[in-house]
């Protein structure tokens, strides 16, 4: 008898031994939501999605289709997004942040909270448009853009440079909307480009001579309604309106600066999977996808008129082709959106 109970006990201990092992092996090499053995994904992962919501729909809806991978979507702004996540740090329910503009995934960059983007995703993106750390990507893009009214304005009597709107001749005449996101990226763009002293300096001209309004659409309606000559935007407001009733656009054209100007500036929508995420490999998929052929060409033939920039994608036949912008190169890593808040702040701007 004893003996029987010294073997029952020597197999009991050896499967205790060859569980304790398969925990172990379970929780090291295979993130949750993911079969290591065949490479598929599984479970669920959660968005904080600051690009367009109709857009990111249609990223979601084939992604879940292809991988059976449920993703639940939580919408907000490039710089509420970014906040929150900061607030939440490793605790942040998050796997993936998307945004429009490249200074917020700078801002969760500095905080140390993305996790390193898989090489394979890297690799779909050619350098311009991805930070030169690798620890997010780009996803989409979008030009800067002067809007002005044709019957008042013809083109050989645009700025040549974005700096010029700071000349006295541009007193009154032109419009932004300096408390977006989308033109605080611009700002961030020229201060890595020419410096503080000299983006202060344009921010006091711009105080001077232009019009304030809330978001880019606004703006734009403003310059067609003649309200005033021109408005300093992206491209997409302008080719989205002219897509359906054209009515807030058909006094209008859009002016791109070119010739690597600060005004030509190239703004990069960013894709990261964060640290906190319960499940890493569908978020590493998730921004795969979106930057592979199939999430490329659902931007390339959808209504949100931004740039598709990755996996050999052609950018929508409407829009001007992204060599021929000639955009300055800007390494969105580098965009300081702090210091940006600062120096509008300080022009009251802000």
């Amino acid at each position: 008898m004893k003996i029987r109970n010294n073997a029952l006990a020597g197999i009991a201990l050896a499967a205790t031994a060859a569980l304790g092992l398969a925990a172990c092996g379970s929780g090291t090499s295979t993130p949750s939501g993911s079969d290591a053995a065949d490479g598929k994904i599984s479970g669920a992962i959660t968005v904080y999605n600051a690009q367009h919501e109709s857009l990111s729909q249609e990223w979601v809806d084939a992604f879940t289709a292809e991988t059976g991978v449920k993703v639940t979507v939580r919408q907000g702004s490039d710089t509420e997004m970014s906040n929150q996540i900061i607030q939440e740090g490793q605790a942040s329910p998050a796997d993936v942040f998307l945004t429009e503009n490249s200074p917020a995934m700078a801002q969760v960059e500095n905080a140390g909270l993305f996790a390193d983007i898989d090489k394979a995703t890297v690799d779909q993106v050619p350098a311009e448009y991805r930070p030169s750390t690798n620890k997010w990507t780009g996803i989409a893009a979008r030009s800067t853009v002067l809007v002005y009214d044709k019957s008042k304005l013809s083109e050989d009597q645009l700025p040549k440079s974005m700096l010029d709107l700071a000349k006295p001749e541009w007193k009154g005449k032109w419009a932004a909307s300096p408390s977006g996101a989308d033109f605080q990226a611009i700002v961030s763009a020229l201060l890595e480009l020419k410096g503080e002293s000299a983006t202060e300096e344009w921010l006091k001209g711009m105080k001077e001579n232009s019009k304030a309004y809330k978001g880019n659409s606004t703006a734009m309606k403003a310059v067609n309604a003649g309200e005033v000559d021109a408005a300093l935007i992206y491209h997409y407001y302008y080719y989205g309106d002219q897509a359906k009733t054209g009515e807030n656009s058909k006094n209008v054209a859009p002016y791109y600066f070119k010739n690597q100007d600060p005004g030509a500036f190239v703004s990069v929508s960013g894709g990261g999977v964060l640290q906190s995420s319960k499940n890493a490999a569908a978020a590493q998929a998730f921004v795969k996808f979106i930057t592979g052929k199939k999430g490329q060409e659902i931007l390339q033939k959808g209504t949100s008129f931004e740039y598709a920039i990755a996996s050999a994608t052609p950018a929508n036949e409407k829009l001007v082709p992204l060599p021929e912008l000639q955009a300055p190169t800007v390494d969105p890593a580098k965009l300081n959106s702090a210091k940006v808040s600062e120096l509008m702040t300080k022009a009251g701007l802000l």
